[in-house]
């Protein structure tokens, strides 16, 4: 017998000790002004937030953040969408779309992050989009990341991610470059 199978046959006969879960003794996180530290930390992060202005449609809102786009691919009926992401057959044909508007559930203010749920065929269309505006209702903010994992919305689904400003990398000599892996802009648009 080898000394792998004498291990395996000691911990097989004598068991592993059990530990309890620590106890977390905590208060979580509150902010006075959700929306603010939201659009703080999301600006910190690199992203936006813009407000839907009294009596303005969405697609209007989206032409105020993005008036020089052409191209603007969406699910959303009422987003002024230019395409429907879901009838392209290859994902592939999404990647260097100029806007995708998405619609998000809900913001995270402790760091500006955005929960999506896949509604759409392509995941794609988040990652490969030249710019990405995430549209939440407004009053759809939670203060921090412990509030935001026990939502019904991120336990029951079938793909879904964070998404906190657009994609960011940096090499050794520490020089930061947005848009590398996926969008160079994302805005969070409250309505």
């Amino acid at each position: 017998m080898n000394s792998k199978a004498k291990i395996l046959e000691r911990i097989a006969r004598d068991g592993m000790p059990e530990y309890p879960y620590p106890q977390f003794d905590f208060t979580p996180q509150r902010f006075d002004d959700r929306a603010a530290t939201f659009a703080e930390r999301l600006a910190a992060a690199g992203g936006r937030a813009v407000w839907v202005e009294e009596g303005e449609s969405l697609a209007a809102a989206v032409r105020r953040c993005y008036p020089e786009v052409r191209q603007i691919a969406s699910t959303m009926p009422d987003a002024g969408a230019t395409m429907n992401p879901d009838e392209a057959e290859d994902a592939r044909s999404l990647v260097d779309v100029e806007l995708a508007v998405v619609e998000g559930c809900f913001g995270v203010a402790e760091n500006g992050a955005v929960w999506i749920r896949q509604n759409i065929r392509h995941k794609a269309l988040y990652f490969g989009a030249t710019a990405l505006l995430i549209v939440i209702p407004r009053d759809a903010l939670v203060d921090t990341m412990h509030e935001a994992v026990v939502r019904p919305e991120v336990a029951d689904f079938d793909y879904g991610c964070f998404v906190s400003g657009p994609s960011k990398t940096a090499d050794i000599e520490q020089a930061l470059v947005f848009g590398a892996h996926g969008p160079m802009s994302v805005t969070v648009l409250l309505r």
